[in-house]
């Protein structure tokens, strides 16, 4: 197939590249760079089946020839870039997924939108499930995210209801892996950074607040396994292992073999108390399921960062 893709630069975006070409389909990758990396994709330079285009996707743009597939990646993902660039988030969400639904819709291509679990907000079901309706501030300071991907996902479910196109939705858990910025300020990069440095450990509130953590190369293989299947509404992408940041922190630090101490700070507003996937629409329907232990994924994640530190 020929594929187009945007946040192409982008972590995940970058290994989802990675993954469609090993697959032998040829694609086409759109980024603007905001929070994205060209050097996520230097090892493409010489792919003939890869080409990368500077385009923001809020503005027109156009893309010659066929194309069987769409896959909208692109907006900031991390607490930092979108407190940063709010209103890009939003628009990226909006005028952006538009315009990726458009260039499906006008190809007669399929359409995958990456979403997100901050769809469920500080959720009052646990574990979340796709039929959660969810607990979201819409001004509070992560609205600008949360926001961006429900409008997100409420226009691909238009798109698909009025004018057929063949729509799907992932809704991504915690993840994390190599490609990951070490300033980016979600917590696998910052509990990392500061335990390379001996800096102490920073938890917000009292870290009883729990996660879940899935590793890239899963999250790669549910992403492309839905893109190739017929359902249309929202699928949970992430690992179900629950564990506290208090109990993260501390394999971090016996993976590091560091003697960071913990120092505790304020929790941000609207910051969710539990964080958990119900993966059994997954499981059902894709046959998918995470691979990667946490300490394996870990282990290769810590080695990128030894390497991007020094």
């Amino acid at each position: 197939m020929r594929i187009v893709v945007s946040g192409a630069a982008g972590f995940i975006g970058s290994h989802f590249c990675d993954r469609l070409l090993a697959e032998g389909h040829t694609v086409v990758g759109l980024d603007n760079f905001l929070t994205g990396a060209a050097r996520n994709l230097m090892h493409l330079a010489d792919e003939p089946r890869f080409r990368l285009i500077q385009q923001d996707i809020t503005e027109p743009f156009s893309i010659a020839g066929a194309v069987d597939a769409v896959v909208n990646m692109a907006s900031p993902a991390s607490p930092k870039d979108y407190h940063e660039h709010p209103i890009e988030t939003l628009m990226v969400g909006s005028a952006g997924t538009g315009r990726m639904l458009d260039l499906a819709r006008e190809k007669r291509a399929r359409f995958l939108l990456t979403s997100t679990s901050e769809c469920y907000g500080d959720p009052e079901v646990h574990p979340q499930v796709e039929s959660y309706w969810g607990h979201v501030n819409p001004v509070g300071p992560r609205s600008c995210y949360d926001e961006s991907k429900r409008f997100a996902e409420a226009l691909t479910m238009a798109y698909h209801r009025k004018h057929g196109v063949a729509t799907h939705i992932a809704r991504i858990f915690n993840t994390y892996g190599p490609r990951m910025k070490l300033n980016d300020g979600r917590v696998v990069p910052a509990f990392l950074g500061e335990a390379l440095a001996g800096a102490p450990i920073t938890v917000f509130g009292d870290g009883s607040q729990t996660r879940s953590f899935c590793y890239v190369t899963d999250l790669v293989d549910g992403l492309y396994r839905l893109m190739l299947c017929d359902e249309r509404y929202p699928v949970n992408l992430g690992n179900p292992h629950e564990m506290t940041i208090l109990e993260f922190a501390e394999q971090i630090r016996r993976l590091t073999d560091s003697q960071s101490p913990t120092e505790f700070r304020p929790l941000p507003e609207d910051d969710p108390k539990q964080r958990r996937p119900d993966i059994g629409k997954a499981r059902a329907i894709l046959d998918w399921e995470p691979r990667v232990t946490l300490e394996d994924g870990l282990r290769l994640t810590v080695e990128y960062f030894r390497r991007e530190a020094a």
